[in-house]
């Protein structure tokens, strides 16, 4: 009786006869049933990582986040809405909004709205702007000016944002008006899109740009040597 009793714990476990799958545990396996919570909609981790466009780097800034609701037949809906700036630190920035139910989900919205509607601004020395701008949108109204080397970015709320995303190290700026964010961040990159350089307006108008540089009243070897340092 002994005998019989360790042959049956010994004994390995039956194989599945033909036609019966293997039981698995509630949540199945990777590759069987639902594949736990996500349920067949895919895996979050095949996404591309945050802060990559194309193997390029970004700066993501969170400006705002607002808790909005939805009025429906049963009563209210209740959500997020977050506005997000996108850099690259070297002259491109974008901004976007997203909502969604939970905040991850309206970040991730928000940051992919803003790397399709980044903007190229063209940048003195790659540190400051090259002329002073103005920019309008609603009740939102800011003013840009450029700043010489040292000064650093004398600028609050949102509008810091932007310049830390687009790699501006010196400006000075002021916002007169709504403190919206959202108008905020439209006026400030309304300014942004109106910056031209000099190279720009050399190739527009068929001059050199010691030409311009020269009409402002430099000498003619300050001209060349201010022009050659323009990159773009």
């Amino acid at each position: 009786m002994a005998d019989e009793v360790q042959n049956v714990e010994g004994a390995p476990e039956a194989a599945p006869t033909d036609g019966q799958a293997p039981r698995r545990g509630r949540g199945g396996g990777r590759d069987g049933g639902r594949g736990g919570r996500d349920g067949g909609r895919g895996r979050r981790d095949d996404r591309r990582p945050r802060d990559e466009e194309g193997g390029e780097e970004l700066i993501e800034k969170l400006v705002h986040i607002n808790r909005v609701s939805k009025t429906v037949k049963g009563g209210k809906r209740f959500g997020f809405a977050a506005l997000v700036v996108v850099g690259d630190g070297k002259g491109r920035a974008g901004f976007g909004h997203g909502k969604a139910r939970e905040v991850p989900e309206a970040i991730s919205k928000a940051t992919a709205a803003a790397k399709k509607a980044m903007i190229r601004v063209p940048l003195r020395d790659g540190r400051t702007l090259h002329h002073d701008g103005r920019g309008v949108f609603g009740a939102g109204n800011v003013t840009l000016r450029s700043a010489p080397a040292g000064t650093g970015i004398i600028a609050g709320g949102p509008m810091r944002a932007v310049f830390e995303s687009l790699g501006v190290a010196d400006v000075v700026t002021k916002s007169v008006g709504t403190s919206n964010p959202y108008n905020m961040i439209r006026a400030t990159f309304e300014a942004l899109g109106e910056q031209t350089s000099p190279k720009s307006v050399a190739q527009r108008r068929g001059k050199k740009v010691s030409d311009l540089i020269k009409r402002g009243g430099a000498s003619d070897r300050a001209a060349e040597a201010e022009a050659a340092a323009v990159t773009e």
